[in-house]
């Protein structure tokens, strides 16, 4: 991965409605939901859902299939983990790591 993909996916997931879609879409699993039912768990407008999916899509964070007249819409997991991998993979490569959950307590 490079650092504008990962630019690209994390600003992405830096709205609060586009991170509530993909938390969403995450915990479904494999299956995803479709369109509707997305639609009905968060409470938003189909027009504000076909928006920020819009934008997920193009970062490649999800993915979208028709299955006859359903629109099933699923995480894409492959991506997720390169992100979370991009993230992680330097981790106190230039100095000394300390315990994360200490650190975030002091």
């Amino acid at each position: 991965m490079n650092i504008e993909i990962a630019s690209s996916q994390m600003e992405s997931l830096g709205n609060p409605t586009r991170l509530r879609i993909y938390r969403t879409l995450v915990r479904a699993g494999f299956d995803g939901l479709p369109v509707g039912g997305l639609q009905q768990r968060l409470e938003i407008p189909a027009s504000t859902l076909s928006h920020h999916c819009r934008k997920l899509i193009d970062a490649g964070l999800v993915t979208q299939e028709r299955n006859g007249t359903t629109l099933i819409c699923r995480a894409n997991y492959k991506a997720m983990s390169a992100l979370i991998g991009y993230l992680a993979d330097e981790c106190c490569a230039d100095g000394r790591c300390e315990d994360v959950e200490a650190a975030a307590v002091a």
